[in-house]
């Protein structure tokens, strides 16, 4: 069967792309190859799913960020992650506990994106 069968990547535009990577690398602690990006390979305590969900165009959940997206990483220890980025100097907005699929909380990386960070509820 002719299908898509999930996202295979996330790809946007910056100012600084090498500075940017090495914020994702230094702050976020994700594993940025020489070429730039990362490659995240499915792990058995790894998020549940994917989402995919379009925004009404006047939504305000992504703000701060003026971006038209917003990228949400899945995590294993909320509370664990929070404090790292908040040892780091990074500014955290959370975590909420209300919600029925897990706990979120929310930051902005060096180019405004907001980003979501995700542990699923077990």
């Amino acid at each position: 069967m002719a299908r898509i069968t999930g996202v295979g990547g996330i790809f946007f535009k910056c100012k600084d792309p090498g500075a940017l990577s090495n914020w994702y690398r230094d702050v976020l602690e994700i594993p940025v190859e020489k070429w730039g990006g990362a490659m995240f390979q499915p792990a058995p305590d790894g998020p549940p799913m994917l989402v995919w969900m379009p925004f009404a165009a006047d939504s305000t959940y992504f703000a701060p960020s003026d971006a038209p997206y917003m990228v949400n990483f899945a995590v294993d220890d909320l509370d664990g992650v929070v404090a790292k980025l908040r040892g780091k100097g990074v500014e955290i907005t959370g975590p909420n506990d209300s919600h029925p699929n897990g706990r979120f909380a929310w930051l902005v990386d060096p180019a405004g994106t907001k980003l979501e960070l995700w542990e699923p509820k077990k």
